[in-house]
């Protein structure tokens, strides 16, 4: 681990009363950390082993149950690389242990799995401001408890789910988020496959040729798509049946039955990538599988989410070519995703408006994806720190990433009713869409920018006002731990 947990954490407070966090996953891991690394002491409450979910495999804090990429790592181009930069200014714990733990994958950040859990376990446990405690808290927090982070992720379990929907009297949304099946690399059939990054991008961690790319002729494509729309899935509960699923996390499957040509425009696209064993044929589609684990001995297929049976995902998925003996160490899978009605429940610095002595982060919240879990838990830390110290909570500015996603979740990008209908709080990944506009300088040849010139530049514009931004916020926001 890069942070040296003795000078990471400020001198212990006197007298205070603990905040007590809700959840290990990545949020409430996070959460647990600002507020320790502050001075002050934190009972973080984890239910498993206790109780399981769907979805988690070990009891390790910050398990990755689907991907394990955190995305783009690029601060100047996407607006999760520069989540990213911002989160390693503020002394991510998340972001340190994913930076310990890499794995090649172009230009993303992808991290072994279990390593990374590992390592956040350690620094947690390993806190002298952190006590652990493995429980369930069926129900809302008992009332001494005055200062309480929720992170209980998008699994909540039902007694504290219903407990707080009954408290609001507003009905939680859900989704349904699908998992990625595991393929062992030994299993791959590497006179088909090929290394390659798409355009040969090598990305901070890799060499330009970090995935294995299964290439698929025009036929190949079309009898795959069929397979996957005749598949039999797995059937939905009766209170299941009108979850939607959330755009960005689609299974292959519902993607296929859109239309034939969906894959190939979305996970499956040919583009920027080139058969080395035969160049001038370009491949009609492709597949992509990204390192799971530092060993190299585990691949993700990108993409490929699925609810469909165990069996049918093993026959359909070695229709791919170079995976026809594929030995898989984890089949896809499907669970429920709950998240809150955020900018109608919460203020501004994430506590429940009808109980303010409980204050939610993470994918609860209505933001989708791992880096922007952590990124609120983040947040929900130095807020939590803040009050008990006496301080009032200063939000992130609206120009960084961190103040963005904080203003989708709390209302400050949110429509106007239109005919009297109030549209609908919908998750969201960190995009540059959330941020204020930004003038954009005219190039030095005076010429105008345009299309994709233009763009690239207003998004570069916006990350180095960011990263100006955000320096400010951190003296101005510093709390104990300096």
């Amino acid at each position: 681990m890069p942070f040296d947990l003795a000078s990471a954490a400020a001198p212990a407070h006197p007298g205070l009363k603990p905040v007590h966090v809700v959840g290990g996953g990545l949020a409430g891991s996070e959460a647990a950390f600002q507020i320790a690394r502050h001075g002050v002491p934190v009972v973080l409450h984890e239910m498993r082993p206790v109780r399981g979910t769907e979805a988690h495999r070990t009891e390790g804090f910050a398990e990755l149950v689907c991907s394990n990429s955190f995305r783009s790592d690029d601060a100047y181009a996407n607006a999760v690389g520069l989540i990213h930069a911002e989160m390693r200014r503020a002394g991510s714990l998340i972001l340190a242990a994913a930076d310990a733990n890499p794995v090649p994958a172009g230009g993303a950040l992808a991290v072994d799995r279990e390593a990374f859990s590992a390592a956040v376990t350690a620094a947690l446990e390993g806190h002298p401001l952190i006590s652990v405690v493995r429980e369930e808290i069926a129900g809302l927090p008992p009332q001494d408890w005055d200062s309480v982070v929720v992170a209980t992720g998008p699994l909540t379990a039902p007694p504290l789910a219903d407990a707080i929907r009954q408290l609001t009297g507003e009905a939680s949304l859900a989704f349904f988020d699908a998992i990625a099946p595991i393929v062992h690399r030994e299993s791959v059939n590497m006179e088909i496959a090929w290394y390659q990054s798409r355009y040969d991008k090598p990305g901070p961690f890799g060499t330009g040729k970090d995935y294995l790319n299964c290439p698929m002729t025009r036929d190949q494509y079309e009898a795959f798509v069929a397979g996957l729309v005749a598949g039999e899935t797995v059937s939905f509960h009766e209170w299941e049946a009108d979850t939607p699923y959330f755009d960005g996390c689609l299974p292959i499957e519902v993607m296929a039955a859109r239309g034939p040509e969906t894959l190939r425009h979305g996970p499956m696209k040919p583009m920027g990538l080139t058969n080395p064993r035969d160049p001038l044929v370009k491949p009609y589609a492709v597949v992509q599988l990204r390192q799971d684990n530092a060993l190299g001995t585990l691949y993700n297929i990108v993409g490929f989410q699925t609810k469909l049976k165990y069996g049918e995902q093993a026959r359909i998925l070695r229709m791919i070519p170079g995976l026809e003996n594929a030995e898989f160490a984890r089949l896809g899978g499907l669970h429920r995703n709950t998240f809150l009605n955020s900018p109608k429940l919460l203020d501004g610095t994430l506590r429940l408006k009808a109980m303010p002595r409980l204050r939610f982060a993470g994918q609860i919240t209505g933001c989708e994806g791992y880096v922007e879990s952590a990124a609120v838990g983040l947040i929900a830390g130095r807020f939590a720190a803040a009050e008990r110290l006496g301080l009032a909570p200063l939000a992130p500015p609206p120009t960084t990433a961190l103040g963005a996603l904080l203003g989708h979740i709390t209302g400050g990008h949110l429509s106007l009713e239109e005919e009297g209908t109030p549209r609908s709080f919908q998750p969201m990944n960190v995009n540059f869409g959330l941020f204020p506009p930004v003038s954009v300088p005219k190039p030095e040849d005076g010429r105008r920018l345009r299309g994709a010139a233009k763009t690239q530049a207003r998004k570069r514009a916006m990350a180095e006002r960011a990263l100006a931004d955000l320096g400010p916020w951190l003296e101005a926001s510093a709390l104990s731990a300096g």
